[in-house]
């Protein structure tokens, strides 16, 4: 009887100690479930605080990039010369040199892909600056392939006043089809 006793005893010492890590586990999946759900939240939570601080940096990226152009290129000196190109049967654009009051401003190589932006009706802006009031003068060279795929270098001249208020100068390269070789125009924008 002892022994049955003994097997009894150590039965339900091995229930009990079972019992016990059943308990002290399911205590555990709880707590970690809890502190799961709770990470996610934070997490969550985290996440948006993210992704709000990100769009405050590229709103102030913004303001910054805004004013640092009012302050380097003011209004009332601000000139901008703009380039655009129709169909473009007779011209393939290679490069475009700006010069105003016979100084250099900006030399342009087009790669394949410009070329055909500017086709698709896509304008690009060639230079940004500032100059004083007054009579100026804008030179632009066009180096590419004309008619019959010959080598092609024309200039276009214009003469502006510059007055109080940004100035906005476009060139255009046009196809004269009456001639049937490319035009170069320069207009000032109202």
């Amino acid at each position: 009887m002892s022994s049955i006793s003994g097997t009894y005893y150590l039965e339900t010492s091995t229930l009990k100690t079972f019992a016990r890590i059943l308990i002290f586990l399911t205590f555990y999946m709880v707590i970690s479930l809890a502190w799961a759900e709770s990470t996610a939240d934070q997490s969550k939570a985290l996440d948006q605080q993210v992704q709000d601080l990100k769009k405050s940096v590229l709103e102030l990226n913004r303001e910054l990039f805004i004013l640092e152009e009012e302050l380097l290129f003011p209004g009332n000196t601000q000139v901008s010369v703009f380039l655009s190109m129709d169909i473009g049967k007779y011209f393939k654009l290679d490069s475009v040199q700006l010069q105003i009051d016979d100084k250099e401003l900006t030399n342009h190589l087009y790669t394949e892909r410009e070329t055909m932006a500017l086709h698709r009706g896509g304008v690009q802006r060639l230079y940004l600056g500032n100059l004083k009031s007054g009579e100026h003068e804008l030179v632009a060279f066009f180096t590419g392939v004309g008619p019959k795929g010959r080598d092609y270098k024309r200039g276009a001249t214009v003469t502006f006043s510059k007055g109080i208020g940004p100035k906005y100068l476009e060139l255009k390269i046009v196809d004269s089809i009456a001639m049937q070789q490319p035009d170069f125009e320069v207009r000032e924008w109202e």
